[in-house]
C-alpha cells in the first residue's frame, strides 16, 4: 500500500474495506455450504441471505463514498496472487 499524507484516509478505509470484503465472502461461502447441507431452518436461511445482501449494499454505499470499486479492493500477494478469488 502507497501510503500519502493526502490519502490516507482513503487508504486505511480500503484497508478496512478490504478485510470485511474478505470475511464477507468467507461467511457467504459458508452460509452456501449450511444451505446445500440442509443444516438451517427456512427462517435462518432467511435471515443469513437477508444479512449478507445487506452487508453487501452497505460495502457498495462506503466504497462510493470513499471513491472505491470492487476490483481495488483485492490486494496483490505477488506470486500467490490476488488476496480475493475474482468473480
Amino acid at each position: 500500500m502507497d501510503l500519502d499524507p493526502d490519502t490516507v484516509e482513503r487508504d486505511l478505509v480500503k484497508l478496512v474495506l478490504t478485510v470485511i470484503e474478505l470475511l464477507r465472502q468467507l461467511m457467504e461461502r459458508q452460509a452456501v455450504r449450511r444451505f446445500d447441507t440442509g443444516d438451517l431452518t427456512e427462517d435462518q436461511e432467511e435471515r443469513i441471505g437477508l444479512t449478507l445482501m445487506l452487508l453487501e449494499d452497505r460495502m457498495a454505499e462506503l466504497r462510493d463514498r470513499y471513491g472505491l470499486r470492487a476490483e481495488d479492493l483485492n490486494l496483490d500477494l505477488g506470486p500467490l496472487g490476488p488476496l480475493l478469488p475474482r468473480e
